[in-house]
C-alpha cells in the first residue's frame, strides 16, 4: 500500500542532498506538509551517491566561497544538530599548479580567498615537492593549500538529513518518480506519479542532473547538463601516509585522496559529451590510470578495488541556480552546481527554506544564483572547476 499523499503544501522532487536538506530546513521552520519524491530504490543514490565526497574553500567567486562559508561549518555541526555521524576529514586540498596561466589566475584566486576570511596558502614548487614527496612533481610551479579542506560522506549526509525531516512530520518515499507536472493560471497545481495524483501549492526542483527534464513537463526551459565523471578506488597502499592531503593536478583535472586503506582517483575528460550515459568509459579509465601513475608513481602497485561513473548538473557558468520562477507561481530551483553540489547542499536547503517561507534568502544575498540570470546575460564563471 502507498504512502503517497493525494494533497500536500510542497513536493520536493529529487531525494539527493539539495532534496534532503531542503526538506529538513523547512519542517526545521515548521513547514512539515512536505512530500519528499526520490525515483531509486534509495535515497542519495544519484549525483549525490556518486560524488568524491570533497569539501572547500578554495574557489574562484566570491558568491561560491560564501556558500563553504555558511556549508561546511553546517557539516561540522551536522553529528551534533542531526545525530548522524558523517566520517569528516579535514586532510586539506593541494592545488598543484603546472603552467603560468594558472599560477597567475590562482594568484587573484588566493588573494580573493584571503580578503573573505580565507587563508589559503601559497606554495613555491619546491614547497610543493617537500610536502608531498610520494609525487612527480617536477613539473609543478607553485601550489595552494587549505588545511580546512576535506571530505565527509555523502550518503551520511543525505540520510542524516531525511531521517530528520521524518522525525519532524516530512513523508519522504522512494521509488517514486514524478512523471507529469499540472499548471493553471500560471501556478503549479500538481503533480503525477505512477501511484497517483497529488496536488500542492510548491514545486522544488532538486534533481539534479535531470532538473532539466523535471523542468521540461512544468513548461520552464532550464539551462542544466549532465555531464559524466567517473572514477575508482584501489586496494590498500600501506605506502600513503595518514596526512596525504586531496591533490588536486589542476591543469589535467586529475584528483587523489585517501579512501579506506587505498586511494580514490579520478580525472574529468574535457571532450565529453553530454548525456547520461553513467557506465564507466574504459578506454577513458586508461588514459587516467596513465596520468595518474605519471603524477604518483605508486599507483602502478595498486589494484583495482571499484570503480563507477555518476553525473555532474552543469550550468553555462559552471553555479548552481537557487531561486523562485517568477513565470510560474509557486515552482523552485535548487540545482545546477557543477559539480560542487555535495557541499554546498547542506547551505542550499537552508537558503531554498529562507526563500520560500520568507520570500528571499537571507542567511546569505544569493541574488547573483537567480534563475532569471541566464536570460538577463549575467553570468558569473567559475575557474576552479574539476
Amino acid at each position: 500500500m502507498s504512502d503517497l499523499p493525494t494533497k500536500t503544501q510542497v513536493v520536493i522532487v529529487g531525494g539527493g542532498v539539495m532534496g534532503a536538506s531542503t526538506a529538513y530546513h523547512l519542517a526545521r521552520r515548521g513547514c512539515r506538509d512536505v512530500l519528499l519524491l526520490e525515483r531509486a530504490p534509495f535515497f542519495g543514490m544519484g549525483a549525490t551517491g556518486k560524488c568524491a565526497g570533497g569539501i572547500r574553500y578554495q574557489f574562484s567567486t566570491e558568491i561560491n566561497i560564501r556558500l563553504s562559508q555558511l556549508s561546511l561549518p553546517m557539516l561540522d555541526r551536522f553529528e551534533e544538530e542531526i545525530g548522524q555521524a558523517i566520517d569528516l576529514r579535514y586532510c586539506g586540498y593541494l592545488f598543484l599548479l603546472t603552467n603560468e596561466k594558472d599560477v597567475e589566475t590562482f594568484r587573484h584566486n588566493v588573494a580573493l580567498q584571503h580578503r573573505l576570511g580565507v587563508m589559503t596558502e601559497w606554495l613555491s614548487g619546491d614547497e610543493v615537492r617537500q610536502r608531498v614527496p610520494l609525487l612527480q612533481a617536477d613539473d609543478v610551479l607553485a601550489g595552494t593549500f587549505h588545511a580546512r579542506d576535506g571530505l565527509a560522506d555523502p550518503n551520511g549526509v543525505v540520510n542524516g538529513y531525511v531521517q530528520a525531516a521524518r522525525r519532524l512530520g516530512v513523508r519522504a518515499l522512494t521509488e517514486m518518480p514524478v512523471t507529469g507536472i499540472e499548471t493553471s493560471g500560471g501556478r503549479i497545481t500538481a503533480v503525477h506519479t505512477p501511484k497517483g495524483r497529488v496536488s500542492c501549492k510548491i514545486l522544488v526542483n532538486a534533481a539534479g542532473p535531470w532538473s532539466a527534464q523535471v523542468s521540461e513537463m512544468a513548461g520552464i526551459p532550464l539551462p542544466v547538463v549532465p555531464l559524466r565523471r567517473q572514477m575508482l578506488t584501489t586496494t590498500p597502499m600501506p605506502e600513503i601516509p595518514a596526512d596525504f592531503p586531496f591533490v588536486i593536478d589542476f591543469a589535467q583535472s586529475l584528483y587523489f585522496h585517501r579512501e579506506g586503506e587505498g586511494l580514490l582517483t579520478g580525472m574529468s575528460n574535457p571532450h565529453e559529451k553530454p548525456g547520461f550515459d553513467e557506465s564507466v568509459d574504459e578506454e577513458w579509465e586508461m588514459v587516467h590510470l596513465e596520468a595518474a601513475i605519471k603524477r604518483l608513481p605508486i599507483l602502478e602497485r595498486a589494484g583495482l578495488l571499484a570503480h563507477w561513473a555518476g553525473l555532474y548538473e552543469v550550468t553555462p557558468d559552471a553555479h548552481p541556480i537557487i531561486s523562485a520562477v517568477p513565470e510560474l507561481e509557486g515552482y523552485y530551483v535548487v540545482t545546477g552546481f557543477s559539480g560542487h553540489g555535495f557541499m554546498h547542499g547542506p547551505a542550499a536547503g537552508l537558503l531554498m527554506s529562507e526563500i520560500i517561507l520568507d520570500r528571499a534568502a537571507h542567511s546569505l544575498d544569493i541574488s547573483v544564483l537567480d534563475y532569471g540570470r541566464f536570460a538577463a546575460g549575467c553570468l558569473i564563471q567559475e575557474y576552479n572547476v574539476i
